[in-house]
């Protein structure tokens, strides 16, 4: 169609994928923005990212809060070990089985559980240290944009429990008058068996 230009990514797995600037209203291809362009949304995006895990790790948790959108989706489906044949299913779909499907509401009480001391699990606090890297731009669409990233989550409880939860992160962020807000958080982890006592840690 005349008018129209595909411009082409990197797919989950390196193949090449097509995105049409007019595949809706607003949404720009990430590899049809000039090059400084491009290095500057990164920049900013990463810059995002880091700020909130520190937030988490130093647990500033009504900051971290404060950049949760109201509209937020924050989903952690069960992963499960499938043969070829059903890598379709390997993880629950949404508004299946899910350790986490929560709204704003679910994540300011579990905020509020964590400074109170009413969450057992959690006092003593957890010490914890969160890694972002691989860090993708997706899709620019409007005011919003998709990112994927790989996460490490490093959490030392008491004097000797370790715990380590690695994956992968599909993130929506939304641009405000004063930077990002989160509208989108959907969790993927490597691990089918968590061998951690619990998931009281925010991701």
């Amino acid at each position: 169609m005349a008018g129209i230009e595909n411009h082409k990514i990197a797919g989950a797995d390196g193949e090449d994928l097509e995105m049409s600037e007019a595949s809706g209203a607003g949404r720009i291809s990430p590899t049809s923005r000039a090059p400084a362009e491009r290095t500057a949304l990164q920049f900013e995006v990463e810059q995002f990212l880091y700020h909130e895990a520190a937030l988490l790790d130093d647990r500033k948790y009504p900051e971290w809060l404060d950049l949760i959108a109201d509209d937020i989706h924050y989903w952690m489906p069960i992963r499960r070990t499938v043969t070829l044949n059903n890598l379709d299913k390997e993880f629950t779909a949404i508004g299946g089985m899910a350790h986490f499907d929560d709204d704003k509401n679910d994540l300011r009480m579990r905020v509020e559980k964590l400074q109170t001391g009413s969450s057992w699990s959690e006092d003593p606090p957890s010490r914890t240290r969160h890694f972002v890297s691989n860090v993708r731009i997706i899709d620019v669409d409007g005011d919003e944009i998709a990112v994927e990233l790989a996460f490490h989550i490093y959490r030392s409880r008491l004097n000797s429990k370790i715990d380590d939860w690695i994956g992968k992160r599909q993130d929506r962020l939304r641009r405000t008058g004063t930077g990002f807000q989160i509208c989108q958080r959907h969790i993927f982890l490597d691990q089918t068996v968590i061998r951690s006592t619990n998931l009281s840690s925010l991701f």
